[in-house]
């Protein structure tokens, strides 16, 4: 007779519940790292999809996503001369407040080249990509608009031409991509009492932003078999400029802006995988503790220690099974419905699936020192 089976058989509603428990206990950790993923993927979001080699920003400043940068906006004309390079593009970006419709919406204004970047690398599931450089906008689908709509921004309407997915900036906020020139009057823009009463007082700090004229970095594409490390530092060399790679904007990033927020997560998995190495091992435990009768009864009659573990232990990864598998349902269901995204690799799931078995494995040692300690006289009290 299989005790483990038995005690399950015999107590559904207990096994179920600490299994819901656990679940939910890994739900949160899958979460968690869930979470930390999509934070991941949405701050390397542009940095990784727009086709750029190279970044050229203020000089001295990991911009302009890590921190502000301002560059002359023909600085990309400079750029063009560059041998190895293939195509610049300008490219700005920053984060703004506007009350349309009713709605307070906080978007991530993206400016891109036209007509040197149209937005063809933008994931639309609406809409067209940019055919004119002014007055034209693609949201993303988190900023609630349509294809068609018009929505005024600063003293000028802008049409909604598409429509994207998973568009957003590392704040969450969703991106609203228009033109540079576009980009440039909205940075600038500033209401007629507010210009005013700068005339009046002389002494008033500016507005913070970028200059009129100006852009936040200088996308460089390279030719094919063009040495990148080489185009570099020629460009380095001009002094006023600072040249960063792919690879040096992710670095920037990851290991700059996130690690916090990393260390924080890591913290909180621990802290989450500890209560439930704990809940496991007391229900372990009590589960022994009920049988001990019947684990007398088999010393009785001749079992095996090893028959025994085996015995406590299929139990736990039972346990285990089962409430990972619950955790993998809740997190399909639930996470699509969050504000931020949470991405849920495979590679992760199966990392976390191994943790859950080998968790719950340790977990039984509880239950199993218990019922080895149990003696065979202990089947007549």
């Amino acid at each position: 007779m299989n005790l483990a089976w038995a005690d399950i058989r015999h107590h559904v509603l207990r096994f179920f519940l600490t299994t819901i428990g656990v679940g939910a206990l890994f739900t949160a950790t899958i979460g968690m790292i869930g979470l930390y993923r999509g934070v991941v993927y949405e701050t390397l979001l542009i940095i990784n999809d727009v086709g750029a080699d190279i970044w050229v920003a203020q000089g001295h400043r990991a911009g302009p996503f890590a921190e502000l940068s301002e560059v002359s906006g023909t600085l990309d004309r400079r750029l063009e001369g560059v041998p190895g390079v293939s195509q610049v593009r300008r490219f700005i970006q920053f984060n703004q407040q506007y009350e349309i419709n009713g709605r307070r919406l906080r978007m991530a204004v993206t400016g891109l080249d036209f007509p040197k970047d149209k937005g063809n690398w933008i994931p639309l599931i609406a809409g067209r990509h940019f055919y004119a450089g002014h007055y034209e906008a693609i949201a993303d689908q988190s900023l609630g608009f349509t294809v068609g709509d018009q929505i005024r921004l600063g003293h000028d309407d802008y049409t909604i031409i598409g429509v994207a997915a998973g568009q957003v900036d590392m704040a969450g906020d969703g991106i609203l991509y228009v033109t540079i020139p576009d980009a440039q009057t909205l940075n600038t823009f500033a209401p007629s009492e507010a210009i005013l009463l700068n005339r009046m007082n002389k002494t008033a700090p500016g507005r913070s932003g970028y200059s009129a004229g100006r852009v936040g970095a200088v996308m460089v594409a390279l030719r094919p078999g063009a040495d990148q490390e080489q185009v570099r530092n020629y460009i380095r060399n001009w002094g006023d400029v600072e040249v960063l790679t792919r690879d040096d904007q992710e670095d920037i990033m990851l290991n700059g802006r996130l690690w916090r927020l990393r260390i924080q997560i890591l913290a909180f998995v621990g802290m989450t995988l500890l209560v439930t190495t704990v809940v496991v091992s007391l229900s372990i435990y009590t589960m022994t503790v009920e049988k001990t009768h019947q684990i007398a009864l088999l010393k009785l009659l001749g079992a095996r220690d090893s028959i025994i573990v085996a015995m406590i232990l299929q139990q736990a990864l039972l346990i285990g099974v089962k409430s990972f598998a619950s955790a993998l349902l809740q997190s399909y269901v639930i996470f699509p419905h969050f504000p931020r995204t949470v991405l849920l690799l495979p590679s992760d799931l199966a990392v976390e699936g191994a943790m859950a078995i080998v968790l719950c494995a340790a977990a039984s040692w509880f239950g199993i020192r218990k019922a080895l300690s149990v003696r065979a006289q202990e089947v007549l009290s």
